[in-house]
């Protein structure tokens, strides 16, 4: 037995996905979510093997709600924004339900995703697909808690293995995310990569000092001095207009 769980805000949209699982009597529906942080919860408690997740919700949308889940199941993501990556989602063998979809089209999800078994592959597809409106703020789980931190309060992000750690005027977070995913889509917010080690808000940037043979170190509003390779300092200057 498969067990399934529908997270949307819209209860029609809920009520359809239940309509349509009636004939597979291999697919369990454990419970159903109006929003990402019952999403989380309730894939916590339940351990769904499949989940039917809305994009654009309340709150959190469905994108960051997958970033904070450790152990993701399959998705079949549903959405009423074509212009929301429909061609990435082609190129994966995770699906996408255009609302609003019919029973067959329906039915080729749930086909598509049986034959899904790459977890690896499962995770590119979900680090490759950002919408427009996720990057004027990053996602955390603090503990327990979620917190929605503004671009804006950030002063910079720091590799730390498999995570990075961002950095605001007082506190820090851990994100399982790369720093080259930051880089690419912090940039027109910004944000500058000015070490292998180190993005920065450029907003938050006092003074640049020499330091050493090549390099640098600039200052930040909260006093944090942060290193500068030789390629982050050329950039750091184009994005400064120096």
């Amino acid at each position: 037995m498969m067990k399934v769980l529908i997270i949307d805000d819209e209860p029609l949209a809920r009520n359809v996905i239940k309509e349509y699982l009636k004939p597979y009597k291999d697919l369990e529906v454990v419970g159903e979510c109006n929003d990402g942080f019952e999403g989380i919860k309730a894939i916590q408690e339940f351990q769904p093997d499949l989940i039917f997740l809305d994009i654009q919700m309340p709150r959190i949308n469905g994108f960051e709600m997958l970033e904070l889940v450790e152990n993701k199941p399959r998705v079949i993501f549903t959405t009423a924004y074509e212009e929301y990556a429909i061609k990435a989602f082609d190129l994966h063998a995770i699906d996408y339900l255009l609302k609003p979809f019919d029973k067959n089209r329906f039915d080729k999800a749930i086909e598509k995703t049986r034959q899904q078994q790459s977890s690896a592959e499962k995770e590119t597809f979900l680090q490759s697909i950002h919408l427009p409106a996720q990057m004027h703020r990053i996602v955390v789980k603090d503990g327990n808690k979620i917190r929605i931190i503004p671009l804006s309060q950030i002063f910079y992000i720091e590799a730390a293995d498999d995570y990075v750690k961002i950095f605001t005027q007082s506190e820090s977070f851990l994100k399982k995310q790369t720093m080259a995913y930051f880089e690419e889509n912090l940039q027109q917010n910004q944000f500058a990569r000015v070490h292998r080690s180190y993005l920065v808000n450029t907003q938050t940037v006092t003074r640049i000092d020499p330091y050493e043979k090549d390099g640098h170190l600039v200052l930040l509003t909260n006093g944090k001095k942060i290193p500068v390779s030789k390629s982050g300092y050329k950039k750091l200057k184009e994005m400064l207009g120096l």
